[in-house]
């Protein structure tokens, strides 16, 4: 199958529609509309077989995290998802591979109300590049420089069982499980390694209310110090409030899943803080869209500075966050 016949048959036909694209896949490049009042927003994220997934991993599961983790990078800034476009990089024409990765693509066009509105394929090692863009209202995104001393840390949902999910998924978990491990427990941890969530509703709920927000997908030591990089601040994590799942907690001991919390990646969670005047707003507005976030610490103006604490003595580890070089 040539190339543009491979695009016609699984990435055209599937690419979903939306009223503001003028013109989608077949030409040079695509035409859109930005809605009145709207910002664009814009992020790219490249998924490596063998860094990012596992060789074995299936189709389906790929293309929907390599969606799953640009729309995270939108929610993170407040933004609505609107089109993202596809590079993928194989080393044949798989068609089986190809049906069942371009399902998932449609799964997630579908899901999100979103269209593939171009891209690129190329015969080479494994990868997928997506990029994707949406919009917030002018002057409404969050960043991660907007953060203050005094501000609380909250983050959503629960840590570290993306990380405990990938040593499953690699056979290890003999290194790290003391405990039985049910297979209702495997599948909740693999589910949350292979089909990330975007908290794209609480992205959008956040805007005006959060002064910062970053999403989690390298481990929250290494991307909360984005965060005191950006906005020159230092932070107290109580580390016995960190939001842990019945899963983890039922697989492993109390201080493996502390490390697993802190220092896994791929679980694609928000963190984002807070002013102290605007808690009860927080509070309010998430409660009545049913968001579960966990306030785990506060800032301060001791710049740079990481401060762990359990039980309000000082917690020492020397785990750290995935570097990618």
């Amino acid at each position: 199958m040539k190339e543009f016949n491979l695009i016609e048959h699984f990435f055209k036909q599937k690419s979903g529609t939306r009223k503001d694209v003028v013109i989608g896949i077949g030409d040079d490049a695509a035409v859109t509309h930005i809605p009145q009042g709207q910002a664009l927003v814009t992020t790219t994220d490249t998924l490596l077989s063998g860094v990012h997934f596992l060789p074995n991993a299936s189709p389906h599961s790929i293309a929907q995290k390599a969606v799953a983790v640009n729309l995270s990078d939108l929610a993170a800034m407040g933004a609505e998802p609107a089109w993202i476009s596809l590079s993928l990089s194989a080393p044949d024409v798989d068609e089986e591979w190809l049906t069942e990765f371009s399902r998932g693509l449609q799964d997630q066009i579908e899901y999100y109300s979103i269209q593939l509105i171009g891209g690129d394929t190329v015969q080479g090692p494994l990868a997928i590049t997506i990029t994707a863009q949406g919009f917030v209202p002018y002057e409404q995104a969050i960043t991660r420089s907007g953060a203050k001393p005094g501000d609380l840390v909250y983050v959503t949902g629960t840590l570290g069982d993306a990380g405990l999910g990938l040593a499953i998924a690699k056979n290890e978990v003999d290194q790290v499980i003391e405990k039985p491990l049910s297979q209702v427990n495997r599948d909740f941890l693999l589910k949350r390694l292979n089909y990330p969530t975007p908290r794209l509703l609480t992205g959008t709920q956040l805007r005006r209310i959060a002064n910062s927000c970053i999403d989690l997908s390298d481990g929250l030591i290494s991307d909360i110090k984005h965060i005191l990089k950006m906005s020159a601040c230092g932070a107290t994590l109580d580390l016995e409030k960190l939001p842990l799942s019945q899963a983890l907690v039922n697989s492993v001991d109390e201080e493996t899943a502390l490390k697993y919390a802190l220092s896994a990646g791929d679980d694609y969670e928000l963190l984002f803080t807070v002013s102290e005047e605007q808690k009860g707003n927080l509070e309010t507005t998430l409660a009545s869209a049913n968001i579960q976030v966990t306030c785990i610490g506060h800032l301060n103006g001791n710049v740079g500075n990481l401060e762990l604490k359990k039980n309000n003595l000082p917690y020492q580890n020397n785990v750290q966050g995935y570097q990618h070089f």
